[in-house]
């Protein structure tokens, strides 16, 4: 515990200067979702360097569902904005087990990119939790009805943003939730649940809100538009989802990602995956200027 304030008080000194850790707010992003969040094909070794990361304060969790204890973690401490390592992923794979990231360097999502344009448009301080897991749905692992396997996703989510809030609280550090950056949206392109998808994704942004207590919480929504190389006859369903809930809620904008680009039919590449992290900080300066 002592390491851990000693870090994070280094860190604010970076951020803040000479204010006091106690008198310091900093800005939460949630990033969520699923492969695209996690960002399955982002290689590290494509993501140009940037001071601004050691800037920012980052807590993660990614993997495959159900979270486990194969994830990605950051041992539940903060430490600073960085891609993340490939985690201890089921040997031999079965089920809907990838391994976290498709190389061993590990990888990123849009939080990057995302946290970089931010800061680069603001002094406003910044901290971000990622709770991402690939290959995962409203149905089977985003429901918050469902209290077994369907909804332990979005308990992940509820549970790393809670405690994450706690651990900053204990130094002295207050965070704001501000936003969250969604990614997800392919595993629904499918006969069953493609319908049901707009109707899904409103109740579990609902439920955030709730169990968050963060009920003018910005939502920005974002899905591979590509999915399937344009032969996933449900895609243009999930995006139309997407829009309409943006519609019917002043809280929340759709992020259209088509010019990102892409590593094969279902990822982003490293590029790509810092484009969609640039669309949502640009998606969300926007809406808040409107205010």
């Amino acid at each position: 515990m002592a390491r851990q304030s000693a870090f994070l008080i280094g860190l604010l000194a970076l951020l803040v200067g000479g204010v006091r850790a106690e008198d310091t707010t900093v800005d939460l992003i949630l990033v969520a979702g699923q492969s695209n969040a996690v960002g399955y094909d982002a290689k590290p070794t494509e993501l140009p360097p940037s001071a601004i990361d050691q800037e920012v304060l980052f807590w993660w969790r990614c993997g495959d569902p159900p979270p486990d204890e194969h994830d990605s973690v950051s041992m539940s401490r903060w430490t600073h904005l960085q891609p993340q390592p490939l985690g201890n992923p089921k040997q031999p794979k079965s089920g809907r087990q990838y391994g976290n990231f498709a190389q061993a360097e590990g990888g990123f999502g849009p939080e990057i990119g995302l946290a970089r344009a931010l800061r680069k448009n603001s002094d406003q301080r910044l901290a971000i939790v990622k709770a991402a897991f690939s290959g995962t749905g409203m149905r089977t692992d985003w429901n918050p009805e469902d209290t077994g396997d369907g909804g332990a996703c979005y308990r992940a989510l509820v549970s790393e943003t809670k405690a994450a809030i706690a651990a900053a609280e204990s130094d002295g550090i207050k965070l704001r939730i501000r936003a969250l950056a969604w990614v997800q949206g392919e595993s629904d392109a499918n006969a069953q649940d493609a319908e049901n998808y707009q109707q899904a994704l409103a109740k579990m942004l609902k439920s955030l809100r709730r169990d968050l207590a963060t009920p003018d919480l910005i939502a920005m929504l974002a899905v591979n538009t590509r999915f399937g190389g344009g032969n996933n006859a449900y895609m243009p369903k999930i995006i139309e989802s997407q829009q309409d809930v943006a519609a019917n809620d002043e809280r929340c904008v759709y992020v259209d990602t088509s010019a990102a680009s892409i590593a094969n039919n279902v990822h982003y590449d490293a590029a790509g995956t810092l484009e969609v992290g640039r669309m949502f900080a640009e998606a969300l300066i926007k809406i808040e200027n409107a205010e």
